[in-house]
């Protein structure tokens, strides 16, 4: 059982930049085996992936997101970070930290949706962004 703790949420206002944290423990196998991921929801809209990086360090992002946010590991804190920058009030939502795998290389999925699906998830964070 592998438990994430989100920090880092907020308020800003449209063009500002937040950085969330994901803090990770009790993982059963090596922090670094295990892909790891944000994604996010409002009230009444499906969760939607966000941006994930695998074993390796290898990004993927959802394209309502590319060049605007920056996700990384820092496997010897077992800390997932996302830097967002130039944010937009439909960035508005609940983060959540997520992760996957454990057991050898983690490669992320093809769809950044996926995220949504990994088997170990956060409570989750504000983000609210004005206009």
């Amino acid at each position: 059982q592998v438990q994430l703790v989100e920090s880092g949420g907020g308020s800003v206002q449209a063009g500002g930049t937040l950085t969330l944290s994901c803090a990770a423990s009790g993982a059963r196998y090596d922090y670094s085996n295990y892909c790891l991921g944000w994604f996010r929801q409002t009230p009444g809209k499906e969760r939607e992936g966000v941006a994930g990086i695998d074993s390796g360090g290898t990004p993927l992002y959802a394209d309502s997101v590319k060049g605007r946010f920056t996700v990384s590991r820092d496997n010897a804190k077992r800390t997932l970070y996302l830097q967002m920058n130039s944010l937009k009030p439909e960035d508005t939502a609940v983060y959540y930290c997520a992760a996957e795998g454990g057991v050898g290389y983690c490669y992320m999925p093809v769809a950044a949706d996926l995220i949504a699906a990994f088997r170990y998830r956060g409570q989750g964070t504000e983000v609210t962004v004005s206009s």
